[in-house]
């Protein structure tokens, strides 16, 4: 396979957790009896532009289906972050009734409500149905596209050349990322500019989170590679800031170099220095995460089996594509772990792909007061642990096994 930034051959490997079904592809009461589709979950590194990578087996188009139920606007954290973030820019680029944004992945209008809410002109373009359909509900304008040079062309002769464009989490999820930058260049004013968020690849390494690690995530992103493929489209980096979501990230800002350009900001070249620095460059940088996944395996595996031993019920909180990607590789089964509770209805009563572990309410919780509640989204820790309280009152006790495995 060649490198979808610079189409180098990839050589250097970087982890390879096996075989195991799409992330997201939660399984239906009536498809119990049918097989699922597990395919081989393998991620190199691009030794020319430094991109992290999975390997191709999947298509976009069965990843991202009409029953994605991925659905932003559950989590409280993740709202609040995306009120703060429309304030930012609205005061940080002048933001107006007369200025246009665009977000790249909507999803269900969990950021654009705000921007609509301060009476800007705003258009999501968001490519799965069920999400889609949510944005909808809430009066937002939604094209259910999947976004390129193409559909920045159509959006662009429709009116919507964009003063601002949002692209959160969305970078890692495109298999043609330079199609993908692309439309950016294109849909953008000359004054425009544009955000991406994504968790960054230092903290991946750092914090040994390879449950982040699944196939609707092509990449794996470090401003390095990012850097590089923007230049490759049309693109410049501007500045860049340090985000605690999603475990670490980082929100790129970026301009059109045909554009009125900004002054390139200082944090760009201290973020480059801080990854040279960790070894972005260095093939030894990539050798220490399958170790250490199959450690936080292990762990995991022997606190389980421990529990049930000496008769504790242990569940899980959070049906969250790292949490499948971990009892996936891990191998647990609704034996070890009984069920699974997400406040999102769209998941409930589902299943968890692979594992096959039912997902129910968080109400589940109450009634069963179980001994430990294991935090698949241990980035959603601190809220989970809030909302969920009451567990402590009957001595009950909280898991997270990234990084390492730890009972709070």
């Amino acid at each position: 396979m060649n490198c979808r930034g610079c189409a180098t051959p990839l050589a250097l490997p970087l982890i390879d957790l096996g075989t195991s079904p799409p992330s997201n592809a939660y399984v239906r009461a009536d498809q119990l009896e049918h097989a699922e589709q597990w395919v081989p979950l393998k991620v190199a590194v691009c030794q020319q532009c430094w991109l992290v990578q999975t390997e191709d087996y999947t298509s976009a188009d069965s990843l991202f289906d009409a029953e994605y139920a991925y659905f932003s606007s559950f989590s409280s954290t993740w709202l609040a972050h995306a009120e703060r973030y429309v304030g930012e820019m609205v005061e940080r680029f002048d933001l107006t009734a007369d200025s246009r944004v665009v977000e790249i992945a909507a999803n269900d209008g969990y950021l654009l409500q705000y921007v609509a809410g301060r009476g800007i002109p705003c258009l999501g373009v968001e490519p799965t149905r069920s999400t889609a359909q949510a944005a909808r509900g809430k009066g937002l304008e939604i094209r259910e596209l999947f976004f390129g040079r193409d559909t920045a062309l159509q959006l662009t002769s429709e009116g919507w050349a964009a003063d601002l464009m949002a692209a959160n989490n969305v970078l890692a999820h495109v298999p043609d990322i330079n199609d993908f930058l692309g439309g950016f260049a294109t849909l953008l004013k000359p004054t425009g500019v544009a955000t991406f968020e994504f968790p960054q690849l230092l903290t991946l390494m750092a914090g040994q989170q390879f449950d982040t690690l699944y196939h609707e995530h092509y990449s794996y992103l470090s401003l390095t590679a990012v850097q590089a493929l923007c230049e490759r489209n049309g693109l410049e980096v501007f500045d860049v800031s340090q985000l605690s979501t999603h475990g670490g990230s980082l929100r790129v800002f970026v301009q059109r170099v045909d554009g009125v350009r900004r002054e390139v900001q200082p944090a760009v070249q201290q973020q480059l220095q801080a990854e040279l620095d960790a070894g972005v460059k260095d093939p030894e940088y990539y050798a220490t995460l399958a170790p250490a996944a199959e450690r936080i395996k292990h762990e995991l595996l022997r606190f389980l089996l421990q529990a049930k031993a000496d008769g504790k019920r242990v569940v899980g909180y959070g049906a969250a594509a790292k949490g499948n990607t971990l009892l996936n590789y891990a191998g647990v089964k609704p034996d070890l772990l009984a069920w699974v509770a997400d406040a999102n209805p769209h998941k409930q009563g589902k299943y968890l792909p692979g594992s096959r572990i039912p997902i129910v309410s968080p109400a589940q919780i109450d009634i069963e007061k179980p001994d430990y509640v294991l935090v698949l989204p241990w980035n959603l820790l601190h809220e989970v642990s809030q909302q969920l309280v009451q567990v402590r009152e009957w001595g009950g006790r909280f898991v997270i096994a990234v990084p390492e495995l730890t009972v709070l």
